[in-house]
């Protein structure tokens, strides 16, 4: 046997080995012709389609439960979606394009746009390629792409898993999870460690690897061959939680959910959210070429509001500039839009947006009872931070607060505590900055682990100013949707967590076992490690 070995980035606990299954390669993009000879009659191969798509996919979400339930419902309602449907269908009309090429094209405007938006949104333009692929497969008379039927217990290795795939694997047949792509937040990830399967993503090379069977580190992130017999230390069980977050010595720590539309904000509420960490109002701006009014703004929010009455919820306003172009703010092209205007600074330019914005969040805020905050993108600075508060006062807001995703902001976290109600972390963001690694580069994934010792020896300082200035401090990027990496949060003086709904229980029901003085220990123990392997092992030691 040889010794090839791997690395990638370990985000889900668990050491498990023996056959790999190769999942296919997503499907070559369809040929322009030939081109129909009836056209209206070759849109109306569209529809049944992705009627059929949708279908196949309901029908696997009845035979799960849970969060990957929720995942195979909405990919299927994304395949039924109506103006990807009409979109297509207009293209073979008006272009003569047959079916499965017109499919493909509609398809690329989504996932363009969503690309463009950055963050959360790149992040669904995988469930729109699902899907896309899914419905052409289905035009061409092809097998659907995914992750085959497993006959025995195997080690599944891919370019990247679509979440409906991830979310209808059955953790007795799937010993891990590789993929040569994907970071520490995709949604694989996630559905990974709530499933209890060991999991390693980023990792480079995997798919040239000429072996028949392997064994997975998902805290290491080693990858390497082994000998083929099978064996399994994943936990392969989901989490109970009773919907509280607190520690077993009684100290409470709100655990919230991330959402972004309706839907999310239902599935939060469902999984059990004490309420909303990061509200992500672009959903309401995304495909409008004039900006919404503030009467269309107010319902748009107040829908997602609406399942957390009485509950607390913070809305991050708009996160948009040169790197996620929106029609009407005109964004002029820029060489490094990462680092241009975006987030808040776009307000500084446009006060009249962030005044319109505010006001519907305000309105939203008091039709459904839900108990609002805002908090601003892209901070750099105090005075940035003060600029900000003083508007969202004058909107009527009372509760009002910043996200430390720049490197400066959490330099000055003392300075911009004086001025504000509270502070969220976001860690995606602020990984990405801190290590100048661009956070959807599969090449520089491992530099976005959370796990990275530079990364949480910032988040600790912040955690030390907020604590010292009696403010709370929220965490939430995905680092929060890891269990224990929560625990180490808290141990820096994290106040909240909040995190995609499928990592609710786990993290929930985590806290619960632990202790502050635990957290604590955990904590020192991986500030103090040299890389993020070494950093986890450490904070495992008190638990």
């Amino acid at each position: 046997m040889s010794s090839a070995r791997l690395s990638g980035v370990g985000v889900s606990s668990g050491r498990a080995s023996g056959p790999v299954v190769r999942v296919a390669e997503a499907l070559p993009e369809p040929p322009l012709g030939p081109r129909p000879a009836d056209t209206k009659e070759e849109a109306s191969r569209i529809r049944p389609a992705t009627e059929v798509v949708a279908q196949r996919l309901m029908e696997r979400a009845k035979t799960v439960e849970g969060e990957a339930r929720a995942v195979l419902e909405t990919t299927a309602a994304m395949a039924g979606d109506p103006s990807l449907i009409k979109s297509a269908e207009k293209l073979v009309v008006d272009e003569a394009l047959p079916a499965a090429r017109a499919v493909h094209q509609a398809a690329a405007k989504f996932i363009s746009a969503l690309q463009a938006a950055g963050g959360y949104m790149a992040e669904r333009a995988r469930d729109v390629q699902d899907v896309r692929d899914r419905v052409v497969a289905e035009l061409l008379g092809l097998p659907a792409p995914g992750v085959p039927d497993l006959a025995s217990p195997s080690v599944l290795v891919a370019r990247d898993l679509a979440p409906a795939d991830t979310a209808g694997l059955d953790p007795s047949k799937v010993l891990a999870l590789v993929t040569e792509e994907g970071g520490p937040t995709s949604h694989t990830a996630i559905l990974a460690r709530s499933l209890g399967i060991p999991a390693v993503v980023a990792c480079r090379g995997v798919l040239a690897l000429d072996v028949a069977a392997l064994e997975v580190d998902g805290d290491t992130g080693h990858v390497r061959e082994s000998d083929g017999k099978v064996r399994a230390a994943g936990t392969g069980k989901k989490a109970t939680w009773n919907g509280v977050g607190v520690l077993k010595d009684g100290h409470r720590v709100k655990v919230l959910g991330n959402v972004g539309s309706p839907a999310d904000a239902a599935a939060a509420a469902a999984a059990g959210a004490e309420g909303v960490g990061l509200f992500r109002t672009e959903f309401c701006f995304l495909d409008a070429a004039e900006e919404p009014s503030v009467a269309e703004q107010t319902a748009a929010y107040a829908a997602v509001l609406a399942p957390f009455k009485g509950k607390p919820v913070v809305v991050r306003t708009l996160d948009a500039g040169a790197d996620k172009p929106l029609a009407f703010l005109s964004p002029d092209p820029e060489p490094n839009p990462a680092l241009g205007v975006r987030g808040l600074r776009v307000a500084f330019d446009r006060p009249e947006v962030l005044d319109r914005q505010l006001q519907a969040i305000a309105a939203a805020a008091a039709s459904s009872g839900a108990d609002v905050s805002v908090m601003a993108p892209m901070v750099a600075t105090a005075a940035e931070a003060s600029w900000f508060v003083a508007r969202a006062r004058q909107a009527g807001i009372a509760r009002a607060g910043v996200m430390v995703e720049v490197p400066s902001a959490a330099l000055s976290a003392r300075e911009i505590l004086q001025v504000v109600d509270f502070i969220s972390i976001g860690t995606n963001d602020l990984a990405q900055y801190v290590f100048a690694a661009d956070r959807q580069l599969g090449g520089v994934a491992a530099l976005n682990d959370p796990w990275q010792p530079a990364l949480l020896r910032l988040i600790a300082q912040v955690g030390e100013a907020a604590t010292a200035a009696g403010k709370p401090i929220g965490v939430c990027g995905e680092a929060a949707a890891d269990p224990l990496l929560a625990c180490v949060l808290i141990g820096m003086g994290v106040t909240s967590l909040s995190m995609n709904h499928t990592a609710l229980a786990d993290v929930g029901a985590k806290l619960a076992t632990s202790s502050m003085d635990i957290c604590q220990l955990a904590a020192r123990g991986a500030l103090a490690a040299p890389d993020p392997a070494t950093a986890k092992l450490a904070a495992r030691a008190p638990h």
